[in-house]
């Protein structure tokens, strides 16, 4: 299947499909999505290096993450990086936004440009893409979202020990009122979160549990904040979906002039090293993400370990200094 037959069967140019597959450039939604649904029925992937590596095996692998402008994707990819380079290999990378439709894009781009292995880091997921991977000869890793299957590993973080663990610790100091601040609830392993806190209303006798979303960005966690916040029976406590949002949640409880943690406990997830330096210093979930990294370097470049497995990663709390007693 070539370019010109996708353009052909979408009724559109050459140059539309290009500007679809590369995300660049205007393409009206009904556009794109019909050029996307092509691309999808026939299975298409440019062969952008076919050239290239015609005479040998790719030295390249590839690395697709929600959003890079969060540390926690980053610090992954840094590792992923770093094990790479140190074997030889480069990385290619792709950031989807948390748009399904861009993480199939980003894919298609991927496997065309024939890779030695790829990662694929995010929290979305479009269901025929673990089936459609599944018949690729590289190996895959998924972080979150995958199956595991002949050539895919699937790295899963248990997130609901992670929030069982916040919820007692908080409800251990007094606090009866959450708020949570999050983003893309719908996603699953986003949801996956909050639903465990939600579920710790049935384990501990009056904890009660608000949501609020927003972008996943610090100005993101301060609006979601701001909207808790500004409720009737404020939040005594706010549990946040990552230490990116904590951060901005933490301003907005300062400008509002309450203090940290005696009028509002605030907690993270992912221990990123910004969580250490804020002030105070961030109570948050560890995820390994140097650990996980590296597994991804393991997964994707040895021949010699098998592909379908999962591991999974049980996090820990790390109290710090934004949490405390309820004093009022």
């Amino acid at each position: 299947m070539t370019l010109e037959e996708v353009a052909r069967r979408a009724r559109v140019s050459t140059a539309t499909v290009s500007r679809v597959l590369n995300d660049t450039g205007p393409v009206k939604p009904a556009t794109r999505a019909r050029v996307l649904k092509i691309i999808q029925e026939v299975n298409y992937s440019p062969n952008l290096h076919a050239q290239s590596l015609a005479g040998g095996r790719s030295r390249s692998l590839g690395v697709i993450v929600s959003n890079i402008e969060n540390p926690f994707f980053l610090d992954i990819h840094r590792t992923v990086e770093a094990g790479a380079h140190a074997a030889g290999y480069d990385v290619v990378m792709a950031n989807t936004g948390y748009s399904p439709e861009r993480l199939v894009t980003s894919i298609r781009l991927m496997l065309g440009r024939r890779l030695a292995g790829l990662a694929v880091i995010v929290s979305e997921m479009d269901a025929t893409l673990i089936q459609e991977l599944s018949s690729q000869r590289i190996p895959v890793v998924f972080y979150d979202v995958g199956t595991p299957r002949r050539n895919i590993t699937n790295i899963r973080v248990d997130y609901r020990v992670g929030m069982a663990k916040v919820a007692s610790y908080l409800y251990s100091l007094g606090h009866r009122r959450v708020g949570y601040v999050g983003h893309h609830a719908t996603l699953g392993p986003i949801h996956e979160r909050v639903q465990a806190l939600r579920e710790a209303t049935g384990r501990h006798s009056g904890f009660e549990v608000e949501t609020a979303a927003d972008a996943d960005s610090l100005e993101g966690g301060r609006e979601a904040a701001r909207t808790l916040l500004s409720r009737s029976t404020r939040p005594t406590a706010l549990v946040c979906v990552n230490d990116l949002m904590a951060v901005g949640a933490m301003r907005e409880v300062r400008a509002r002039g309450l203090r940290i943690p005696e009028d509002v406990s605030v907690t993270g997830f992912d221990n990123v090293t910004l969580s250490q330096y804020a002030v105070p210093a961030l109570t948050t979930v560890d995820i390994p993400r140097e650990q996980i990294g590296r597994t991804i370097v393991e997964c994707l470049m040895r021949t010699d370990v098998p592909r379908e497995r999962e591991f999974v990663i049980e996090p820990e709390l790390i109290v710090r200094n934004s949490t405390g007693p309820v004093t009022r």
